[in-house]
């Protein structure tokens, strides 16, 4: 899909001045002053915010008389088997006659919703817009959190951001009017946040393009992680096509207490299951102890399981998720939802069947959990905190830290926030101050508001903290560090964030970023010392005597109802406007209009070459950096610079360094210019789990743009694996995974068998024979090529599909129209 830019269009009124730069500092201000009751709550379209409950009884009585009436079903089975566009077709093919769902089935789905956040979704809608329908096909959100630099605190950062990104935010604005699509304008919150406090509900199914979209299964949802061009498929209501996940049942017992969170929760099973684990599985909660989590506690859980590979989690009907809903404005869909998980089992769509078998269960008991802290580098490494301090000194990491950093789409809750709030006041009331830099950032307007009628915010801004924007900032790499550290420098931060890949954060990849709840953070951030436990450590105070922290205690809602923030922050309502242009300069150097990759050829390939193996851990983050690259996210010929510029080569050690056929040195991105310029396509050879991270289609566009075609790894990451498919990259993993060592780079590769494989609607077994020496190596490979997905190859991607069905529907319809006349 090449990119080149569109015409201009006719500037929309955007509201209340919100990106004119002249009058942001003005209504920045106007904004962060925002009081409890400054504004009625905003009135909202309920109903397409429900679920369609009818509609999923119906089809779930259907699956039920498919698989029959004695067939037990998890709560994710039912769940999912209740969206399926024809259950029948997607149940049986290829299943064993229904005995082996999981793992075989490839599921036809038709979510109720999408979420997007500001980066992704100038490339979805760019892919949308192609397809010349004139509004969505089911409920959607933008949510602008993504590209907003934290810094010195929200009222200087957000108009900074505003200013900086104005053109962007014009055209996601004008974009969502047009097409019928909820625009929430930066300073909204962040969108898995946003998302729980408006969208996600017991039943429901979501596609969100972000990797942590799966926070929403923490009100029952499921909600899973895609690609831009994956959303587009339910925005345009074709089916999505999902692999039938295996399910991972998580057994709870007992109850939290003490200073373990849930937080803890996630921190102790990522350790468990590391960031592989999960790859292929829903992860579903069950068991007594499920009752004891609070709504935004289980969500929490859910958004971290991305950090292991799953597809998404979630958590089943809860007690706690009615005074959530009621909380946020939404009394009847508890209500409904209430009847419903109260309802016989055969129509219970919200709980799972009482014998219902799970591939793997893994039990955890609550009541015996510590504290743990996870990484550096990797949100898997897990230690509990009572070993914390001799890891820190065998491993010789950091005595001391530099940063403490809570809230952020993870960690950001109004349970989150007094847990961390009541730490800040017992250490105030002992004349202590923060030795560690600290920030918080509020996951929404909704909750930011709140947290300032309650003084919260006040207790943290009087202890020396920074409050910053609502919106992602330094989780995802948009943070401006003030403390001098240098780049390359050897330092320590912690977050309550949910990753923590090196130079996520700062830019810099030595910055050691451990992972813990924002309530020990804060308790940490007091001392500064990395080995610090509060359980059982003592602070020096001023007064000479020894201060110890108790463990903190929180309020799952706020006794006074949330406050409903600044009007500038609610939403455009979800109505389509033709009139409405969409805008984009044509000069952008932000924005490019797409044009069509090249379909398949009519041959096998004879003659790709080996642009890159990469050694190690190859996330999306490797292969499109984010920070300052997000401000390309809608311009794919510049944000292509970056292509996988983090990667390490597996010949020399080196990052970025490539080498071309006669030596020449030059980075990676500059390579494949030169090679697809010249027409020589070419592969990347790679390890385990390429592609984990983020749900980053940029990580499969850019490579595709720069004349990739195949991606051989010893294994992939379920979202990136699916992102190049749809943009008619291969994925082939080794059937031998030593095979891995043959390859150099510049290799000569063929493929075999491949043209057939898709042709046949992915029948079949790829070979790479691999031309070195003087001789030909044939190499074996694995393929999970759909019937669908080798169609997306063949037309050269899925969006080139999805615009031929539109072209024939809109033929169609005029033959028709013709034809009445």
């Amino acid at each position: 899909m090449r990119a080149h830019a569109i015409r201009a269009g006719r500037p929309i009124n955007s509201r209340s001045g919100l990106y004119a730069s002249s009058r942001c500092p003005q209504s920045s201000t106007r904004r962060f002053l925002a009081t409890a009751h400054s504004a009625p709550s905003p009135q909202v379209d309920l109903a397409s915010r429900t679920p369609p409950y009818r509609k999923l009884a119906t089809k779930l009585e259907q699956v039920r008389r498919i698989l029959g009436a004695s067939r037990q079903l998890t709560l994710a089975e039912k769940i999912l088997y209740s969206h399926l566009d024809n259950p029948e077709e997607s149940l049986l093919s290829n299943t064993n006659n229904g005995k082996d769902i999981r793992g075989n089935a490839n599921l036809k789905l038709k979510p109720d919703r999408v979420a997007m956040q500001d980066a992704s979704a100038q490339m979805a809608l760019l892919q949308f817009m192609t397809c010349n329908l004139p509004s969505t096909a089911v409920p959607a959100s933008i949510h602008c959190d993504h590209m907003i630099v934290g810094e010195k605190g929200a009222d200087t950062d957000l108009p900074n951001s505003i200013a900086g990104n104005k053109e962007v935010f014009d055209f996601l604005e004008s974009a969502a009017k047009k097409y019928g699509i909820e625009f929430w304008p930066p300073g909204a919150g962040i969108i898995h946040q946003s998302v729980l406090e408006n969208y996600s509900a017991p039943g429901l199914m979501m596609l969100g393009t972000d990797s942590h979209t799966p926070n929403a299964g923490g009100l029952g949802a499921i909600a899973i992680g895609v690609g831009g061009a994956d959303a587009v498929d339910a925005l345009v209501d074709a089916p999505w096509e999902l692999k039938a996940p295996k399910v991972l049942g998580v057994r709870l017992e007992g109850e939290l207490s003490g200073w373990a969170s849930p937080k803890d929760l996630i921190l102790h099973l990522a350790g468990q299951l590391t960031v592989r684990g999960g790859t292929g599985y829903i992860i579903e909660y069950f068991g007594p102890g499920v009752e004891s989590l609070s709504c935004t506690g289980m969500a929490t859980v859910c958004n971290m399981g991305a950090e292991v590979g799953a597809t998404t989690s979630l958590f089943p009907f809860s007690p706690a998720h009615v005074p959530y809903l009621n909380a946020t404005h939404r009394g009847p869909i508890a209500e409904e939802a209430s009847r419903i998980a109260s309802a016989p089992m055969a129509q219970n769509l919200l709980r799972a069947d009482p014998e219902a078998a799970y591939d793997k269960v893994v039990t955890i008991n609550l009541s015996t959990l510590e504290p743990h802290i996870n990484g550096p580098f990797t949100p898997d490494f897990s230690t509990p905190l009572s070993k914390f301090k001799s890891v820190v000194e065998e491993k010789d990491w950091p005595r001391t830290f530099g940063a403490g950093l809570i809230g952020s789409c993870t960690n950001s809750s109004y349970e989150d926030m007094t847990r961390a709030e009541e730490v800040v006041k017992q250490a105030s009331a002992a004349g202590l101050t923060p030795k560690a830099d600290f920030f918080i950032t509020p996951g929404s307007e909704q909750i930011r508001a709140t947290l300032d009628r309650d003084n919260t915010l006040s207790t943290f801004s009087s202890a020396g903290g920074t409050v910053l924007a609502n919106a992602c900032g330094p989780c995802i790499g948009q943070w401006k560090r003030t403390d001098g550290t240098k780049k390359g420098e050897s330092n320590a931060i912690f977050t309550s964030y949910n990753r923590n890949f090196p130079g996520r954060n700062d830019g810099n990849r030595a910055t050691m970023n451990f992972l813990a709840s924002p309530e020990l953070i804060t308790a940490m951030a007091y001392s500064g010392s990395t080995t610090f436990n509060p359980i059982t450590d003592s602070i020096p105070s001023p007064s000479g005597s020894p201060f110890k922290f108790s463990p903190p205690k929180g309020l799952d809602l706020p006794s006074g109802g949330f406050a409903d923030g600044n009007p500038d922050f609610f939403p455009t309502p979800g109505v389509p406007d033709s009139s409405v242009e969409v805008v984009v300069d044509p000069n952008s150097t932000r924005l490019a209009l797409l044009d069509p990759f090249s379909p398949f050829p009519d041959t096998e390939f004879t003659s790709l070459r080996v642009l890159y193996k990469v050694k190690g851990q190859c996330t999306t983050d490797t292969i499109s950096a984010a920070g300052p690259w997000l401000k390309y996210k809608g311009h794919l010929p510049n944000i292509s610079e970056n292509t996988l510029i983090g990667a390490v080569n597996a010949a020399t050690d080196e990052v970025n360094v490539a080498y071309d056929v006669d030596g020449t040195k030059s980075g990676i991105p500059e390579l494949g210019k030169r090679w697809r310029d010249k027409g020589q396509e070419w592969i990347v050879v790679a390890e385990h789990n390429y592609g984990e991270g983020s749900a980053r289609e940029h990580a499969a566009l850019q490579p595709r743009y720069l004349g990739g075609r195949i991606i051989l790894a010893k294994s992939f990451a379920r979202i990136h694996e699916t992102n190049l498919k749809k943009q008619g990259i291969v994925p082939l993993t080794f059937a031998n995974e030593t095979d891995y060592d043959l390859f150099d780079a510049c290799d000569e590769v063929a493929t075999r068998g491949l043209l057939d494989v898709l042709r046949s609607g992915g029948k079949g077994e790829v070979e790479m024979v691999l031309k070195k020496d003087g001789g030909e190596k044939v190499v074996k490979t694995k393929h999970t090529l759909s019937e669908d997905q080798c169609a997306f190859v063949l037309a050269g991607s899925a969006l080139n599909v999805l615009a031929m069905q539109g072209r024939e529907g809109r033929e169609e319809i005029t033959r028709e129209s013709e034809l009445s006349d």
